[in-house]
This record gives C-alpha cells, sequence and structure tokens, in this order.
C-alpha cells in the first residue's frame, strides 16, 4: 500500500512534516485537507522523490507508475491538446497507437475531445484542470497524486472533475488529492486533515466528525467567545466538554469539526 510512515521533513530549518502517517489504499480516494502551510504539497512532493525525507518512510511505486498533476495543472500553454497528450504518452514510453488509444479515451471522458487543436493557453481553467488530470493519467498509473485539481474551476468543472477522479480510483489506482473544498473531501473514502504539518484528524469523514470534544453550537448573534467562527447570517462556537454551551447544540459536519478540531488542538498547546 503506497503512503508515508512516521515521516519528517525539514526544509531550511523548518520542520514541514513531523512524524506523519498516511495510508493511501488501492481502489480510494483519500482527501488531504488543511490551511497554507499544513504541509500539503510537501507531502505530495516527498512521495513523488522531489524533497527528502529527514526521517521515516515512504512506500510509493517506481515513478514510471505514479501520475501526478501539480496545482499549475501540468499542462504546457504552446502546444494543443492533442500535442500535450501525445507528448506526456512519449515520455511514458507508450506506442503511438497506445497514446492514441489512452487519449480518445480519456479526452471523451473528460469532456475535452472537440479541444483537441486548441493550445494549452487557450483552454478555460476547468477545460485545463481536466486535460491536467488526462495527462497525469494518461499512463494508467497506480498511484494518482493530485494537488488541488479544482481549486479556482467553476461549480460544473469541479462537479466533472470529481467524477473523473473517482473513477480513477474505481479502476484501481490509489487516489490522493489535497483539496480545499470540504465538501469533495466528504465524498472521500478517507480524510487526512494537517496543521502545522501534524496530522489533526484522520478517517472516514463520520469518524472525523465524531472526534471533535466538546460541543458545536449555532447563534444567531456572536457569543463574544474566541471559539467562534461565523458560517452565512449565523455564528458556530465550538466549547470544551466543561464548559457552557451558548447556543444550539447541533451536530457538526466536516467544516465544523475540522474547525472545532484546530481550536481544542489550539487550546491543548497553550
Amino acid at each position: 500500500m503506497a503512503g508515508v510512515r512516521d515521516l519528517t521533513v525539514e526544509l531550511g530549518g523548518t520542520t514541514a512534516l513531523a512524524g506523519i502517517s498516511v495510508e493511501v489504499p488501492p481502489g480510494e480516494v483519500t482527501a488531504l485537507v488543511g490551511g497554507d502551510g499544513a504541509g500539503k504539497t510537501t507531502l505530495l512532493r516527498a512521495m513523488l522523490g522531489r524533497v527528502a525525507a529527514s526521517r521515516g518512510t515512504v512506500d510509493v511505486p517506481p515513478a514510471a507508475r505514479i501520475g501526478y498533476e501539480p496545482s499549475t495543472s501540468g499542462v504546457w500553454p504552446t502546444l494543443t491538446v492533442q500535442e500535450n497528450v501525445e507528448f506526456v504518452g512519449a515520455a511514458y514510453g507508450m506506442s503511438d497507437g497506445a497514446v492514441r488509444s489512452r487519449a480518445d479515451e480519456l479526452l471523451t471522458t473528460a469532456g475535452i475531445a472537440d479541444a483537441r487543436t486548441r493550445l494549452g493557453r487557450d483552454l478555460s481553467g476547468g477545460m485545463r484542470q481536466k486535460l491536467g488530470f488526462c495527462l497525469a493519467m494518461q499512463h494508467s498509473p497506480d498511484l494518482l497524486l493530485l494537488d488541488e485539481p479544482s481549486t479556482g474551476v467553476d461549480p460544473v468543472s469541479r462537479i466533472e472533475l470529481w467524477r473523473l477522479v473517482t473513477a480513477a480510483a474505481q479502476g484501481g489506482a490509489a487516489v490522493l488529492m489535497t483539496t480545499t473544498y470540504l465538501d469533495e473531501a466528504e465524498r472521500a473514502a478517507t480524510v487526512v486533515a494537517l496543521q502545522d504539518g501534524e496530522v489533526l484528524a484522520a478517517g472516514d469523514p463520520a469518524t472525523v466528525v465524531d472526534a471533535v470534544p466538546g460541543t458545536v453550537s449555532v447563534s444567531d448573534s456572536p457569543p463574544g467567545d474566541g471559539r467562534t467562527w461565523r458560517r452565512g447570517r449565523t455564528f458556530h462556537t465550538w466549547t470544551p466538554a466543561d464548559g457552557e454551551v451558548p447556543g444550539r447544540a447541533v451536530t457538526p459536519d466536516l467544516e465544523d469539526s475540522l474547525v472545532a478540531l484546530t481550536l481544542a488542538r489550539t487550546e491543548e498547546t497553550r
């Protein structure tokens, strides 16, 4: 099984990852979430061998069996869609026939087959990200690493991208994707939340929700508590187990749970 065990990565005197363990099972989507600087991209780069592990173990297939889509999509802007897939296929040693067949399959599934002659720089954001996914999948990898593939993409393209991701997992690939969208993370088999290079929570979405200590409540006005955050027109508050709940107690969703777990971790380290 792909993943890392007790992985520590130090970059420029800073600990980017601190003894984390993450498993990426085949046939499943594992979502990696966390704020800026949490260590998400560093983890992907460590699995790609682009940053060295200071300690711990990285278990991945050979490089030729890994597919990677960077946050920039990985699309060559001065090549057409067709030239992009042909270039990547040739880089993996695929025959011309295999490249054409695989390109037909992927581009049709992604809904961009009619854009074969368009330059990468002329594609919309959603089309570019979908092409980047096709490039990562061109050689049918065993491990697929996706760095925020849907960030900045319109809602319809996000849905289409998620369909492609789940299809890759159903085809047997082990998929690890970073995302800033928690509605996407909720669809994954496993969610791994990182904070400051450490695992804040891990498990299926229901397990992460159950891990929240204390109570999450909702009120129509801010209770003046430092543990409060706003969602729409209401204010959500996390209260430790021994505290007084200021509003209506609710069952948290994944977003509330991760905020509450972050607040709880912050209080533990004070």
